[in-house]
């Protein structure tokens, strides 16, 4: 990893209106590079059309695309014209009509790097329970000449399991591109968990205006150090964050500190405790209401 800057941006959006917000993506991008000189740019989740689709799953299938396609290749232009790269989140469509994926594609100068696919779409979201959604299946975690970055969206965010094998693939920075609706506790606490679970730069970025479902989302976007420490945070406008990434953090507990740090969250677990006990359960207590997961 080298040393640079990164960025999380949170905007408005327009349900639908997707080159209406593919252009205020970019003026923000632009503005972002221009005054930091930011050299990774995370986007909130489903920027291209909103998180709540206005209409069926159909419908949200013809408004966005394949990846690589139309939306990616306008992404391409940015981090082509910039020299930057951004984690760009979209929903995409899947192989047949109605199969959308919610992903987010890593893209830089030289092209697509890789895309991720939502693994633990929210409930509400959830194609098999009446929502748009299909889940996705494989972490991703993609080489840069800046960083290793990897990618979680939004309620991955909740699951150690997640952050913790995409650190083991070698993430050093996670970009987790959201639509949070739930707690702003919730939001704090499972960015800087993460953060410090597995010793990686979290990179947040949350929407901010109101959803199409009349929800309103309320930004904080984060930028988290592995020790777990904020960075910087965002208020609930839209605006953008940036702070430099150095490439050597855990020398020290905390950023700042004269005492050093001499723990490592990987390397110490003990696996022989629960090497046989990642499987699949539900909760000792009850929700007021449990909707499928829909594997495929």
């Amino acid at each position: 990893m080298k040393e640079f800057v990164a960025s999380a941006i949170q905007f408005e959006v327009e349900p639908m209106k997707v080159e209406r917000n593919l252009e205020v993506a970019y003026r923000w991008i632009s503005r972002c590079v221009k005054e930091t000189g930011a050299s990774l740019i995370v986007l909130p989740e489903s920027f291209t059309t909103g998180f709540t689709p206005t209409g069926s799953a159909s419908e949200l299938w013809d408004a966005v695309d394949e990846i690589p396609g139309r939306l990616t290749n306008e992404g391409l232009k940015w981090a082509s014209n910039l020299g930057v790269y951004i984690c760009f989140p979209t929903y995409e469509r899947g192989r047949g009509r109605g199969i959308i994926y919610n992903s987010a594609a890593v893209l830089g100068p030289e092209g697509i790097l890789g895309v991720y696919r939502k693994t633990h779409p929210f409930p509400t979201e959830r194609l098999a329970a009446g929502g748009w959604t299909t889940p996705g299946v494989d972490p991703l975690v993609v080489s840069t000449p800046i960083a290793d970055v990897g990618v979680v969206i939004c309620y991955d965010g909740d699951f150690p399991e997640l952050a913790r094998v995409t650190a083991l693939k070698g993430a050093e920075v996670v970009c987790r591109p959201s639509a949070f609706l739930r707690t702003y506790d919730q939001w704090e606490l499972t960015n800087r968990a993460r953060a410090y679970d597995n010793h990686v730069y979290w990179i947040a970025s949350n929407l901010v205006g109101k959803d199409a479902s009349g929800a309103n989302f309320f930004g904080s976007s984060m930028i988290v150090h592995p020790s777990g420490a904020k960075i910087v945070q965002a208020s609930g406008c839209e605006e953008y964050i940036a702070a430099r990434l150095n490439d050597d953090p855990i020398k020290k507990i905390v950023p700042g500190s004269s005492r050093e740090q001499i723990f490592d969250h990987i390397e110490d677990r003990n696996l022989d405790s629960y090497r046989d006990i990642l499987t699949e359960g539900k909760s000792v207590f009850e929700p007021s209401k449990r909707i499928p997961y829909g594997r495929r």
